[in-house]
């Protein structure tokens, strides 16, 4: 399929983008189940960089699907595709010199894989956001727990399709019952004491 397509080398590569930028490119992969905070999480951890004059980008998982993701499911094949697709784009943007900040239950540790190995040493940050399934259930933001436990809901992670955790996340954040703002400042302290944001 990609026999007759040649790849184009730019003049400007990731390293004078990022210079630019005055910062260092890589992916925040917030992962966990639905309801762990993720999406709260990331909005408001990059509200605080571009408060401290980072480049980001957000990629949230329910605003991929009106649009980038939109043909897709959500049983295991479908929700592996979601997650390439995904891998591909935060690899252009971390091209392009910017942080990015995702927000994805990516419940599969391949997945997860295959976007850090788009990436080079260093760029991919997994965060995993560990908020017990009880507190997730109890929350049910979108009452999307209730309809899996009915039944209306098929393939839905932590009900009858697997997350498989971390083994080594860059980031293990724990749940603790505090304010999502304590959560992000925590999360932010983290990100700075290990030097993957300055």
């Amino acid at each position: 399929m990609t026999q007759n397509i040649v790849w184009h080398q730019h003049t400007i590569d990731k390293s004078e983008r990022a210079k630019s930028l005055a910062q260092k490119p890589s992916v925040i992969w917030l992962t966990g189940l639905s309801g762990s905070g993720k999406s709260t999480l990331a909005n408001l951890l990059e509200r605080k960089l571009y408060e401290k004059s980072h480049h980001t980008y957000l990629l949230d998982g329910d605003n991929v699907r009106h649009g980038l993701c939109g043909d897709l499911g959500f049983d295991d094949k479908a929700r592996v595709e979601n997650i390439r697709r995904i891998s591909e784009v935060a690899k252009l943007f971390v091209d392009s010199g910017l942080i990015v900040i995702t927000a994805f239950i990516s419940p599969f540790k391949d997945d997860r894989r295959f976007c850090r190995s788009l990436l080079a040493d260093g760029e991919f940050i997994e965060v995993f956001v560990d908020t017990p399934i009880e507190v997730c259930e109890a929350r049910d933001p979108k009452g999307l727990y209730k309809k899996a436990r009915q039944g209306d809901i098929k393939h839905f992670t932590g009900i009858d399709s697997a997350y498989e955790v971390p083994e080594a996340p860059e980031v293990h954040l724990e749940y603790k019952d505090e304010a999502p703002e304590q959560t992000a400042e925590r999360l932010y302290e983290i990100l700075k004491q290990k030097g993957y944001v300055s």
